[in-house]
């Protein structure tokens, strides 16, 4: 039994066959002994898995980190509150335009080149914004962070099948995506905490300074991975007209993560007004749910996408519209962490789907996701927003669950049509999974 080649590695020539009970012909060397099994393939796939969740850790908190650093760019910049939230929308919008624009656009090139160069964009971007002198500067190095994210997930996402055995693809892509709670959990976090610690600058700093490793580890570990067809831009809204499964999947991205930024944007003020939470809880609260997320995410990992999408919107819909509506800290405490629970698995979820759905374009799948998912947290910040204000706080989680509520139908009806599809095509009921 030979060792199996790592993903990029060339195949081992065959040896020359000897005849049993001969002995080799003269000159020859003796066969070596084979080695001990597939190890070194396995690890050498799973230390690249690690590096690509570094990349998305990375870039999920390049893209979140000025949250926490809103009120000092805006007064060391002279720009008020409202405009400095444009660093996060901004990367946002532009994420959700350049998934699928990045995957087309990267046509027959190296896909390890490709994350290379799109991480070395978002440490180049930090750097810009360490040296910004005004807030057009830093406005424009944030809308480089945001090609970054939208073209590095929609890779990235799809490339656990390639890097590690079949068996391992459902934990590696729960690693893979384990970079996007963990962003918020420890990422955003500490760069508030360098920000107070030695000013904004600081921050964006330490971000640049990741990046650096992060490319380092892609250059590293990485192994090549030329890509397996090329995709031309027609083909996105085409795999939506004749793909059911990949459309339904769009759909469900966009309720899910519309519903959860509609309620989660104003998670403040629902804990305080709602709960009763003190301010100065709040935070240690969202570090608890963000610690929840981390294990939903990897829960959901080995599980089916359906089963999974399924069961997230159905919980989703009765804590979002428990939390609006009972009152006390227990209550809100106990909701919260459950949401986190619960929302951790959604990356991964429609991550799987979409491979699941398309697994020939899984490239071009992605993309699609990636840039739904984008577009769909600021339509949720905005939808929640116009709730809060024309009605009340508690208007934005009601409003979140109803959506959830819609994706869990969604799920569902999907589910059915496969299985009938799958009735009809081999002549027995078949599952959902």
């Amino acid at each position: 039994m030979t060792a199996a080649a790592a993903p990029g590695d060339p195949a081992p020539s065959p040896a020359p066959e000897t005849p049993p009970g001969s002995a080799p012909p003269a000159g020859t060397a003796p066969a070596p002994a084979p080695a001990p099994g597939p190890a070194p393939a396995v690890w050498k796939g799973w230390t690249a898995v690690f590096a690509v969740a570094l990349g998305i850790f990375c870039l999920i908190t390049s893209e979140l980190l000025p949250v926490g650093l809103l009120t000092p760019v805006a007064a060391d910049l002279g720009v008020s509150d409202g405009t400095a939230g444009l660093m996060v929308t901004v990367p946002g919008l532009i994420a959700g335009f350049c998934a699928p624009l990045v995957t087309v656009g990267a046509g027959r090139l190296d896909r390890r080149h490709v994350l290379c160069v799109l991480i070395a964009l978002m440490t180049a971007a930090n750097l810009a914004a360490v040296l910004a002198p005004n807030f057009t500067v830093l406005l424009t190095a944030r809308l480089l962070v945001g090609v970054s994210v939208g073209g590095f997930w929609a890779i990235a996402g799809g490339l656990a099948g390639r890097l590690v055995p079949e068996g391992h693809v459902g934990r590696a892509t729960a690693l893979v995506f384990s970079g996007v709670p963990t962003a918020s959990v420890l990422g955003v976090p500490a760069g508030t905490l360098l920000g107070e610690l030695g000013g904004w600058r600081t921050a964006f700093a330490a971000v640049c300074g990741l990046g650096v490793v992060t490319l380092a580890a892609l250059l590293l570990f990485l192994p090549p991975l030329p890509p397996t067809r090329h995709i031309a831009f027609r083909e996105l809204p085409a795999l939506l007209r004749r793909n059911r499964a990949v459309r339904a999947g769009v759909i469900v991205t966009f309720l899910v993560v519309t519903g959860q930024f509609a309620a989660y944007t104003f998670v403040r003020p629902i804990l305080q007004d709602v709960s009763g939470i003190s301010a100065d809880r709040v935070s240690v609260l969202l570090l608890g749910y963000g610690l929840a997320g981390v294990a939903g995410n990897f829960l959901a990992g080995a599980r089916d996408a359906y089963r999974n999408l399924l069961l997230i919107s159905s919980f989703l819909t009765l804590i979002l519209a428990l939390i609006a509506v009972l009152p006390g800290a227990v209550a809100g405490t106990t909701l919260l962490v459950a949401w986190g629970l619960v929302y951790g698995g959604v990356s991964v979820s429609v991550q799987k789907w979409m491979i699941k759905a398309a697994p020939t374009a899984a490239e071009a799948a992605s993309s699609l996701m990636v840039a739904m998912f984008n577009l769909a947290i600021a339509a949720g910040a905005l939808f929640g927003g116009l709730a809060v204000d024309n009605l009340s706080v508690p208007a934005a989680p009601l409003g979140g669950a109803a959506l959830m509520l819609l994706a869990a139908g969604t799920v569902w009806a999907t589910a059915i049509r496969r299985r009938t599809d799958t009735g009809d095509a081999s002549g027995q009921t078949g599952h959902p999974a």
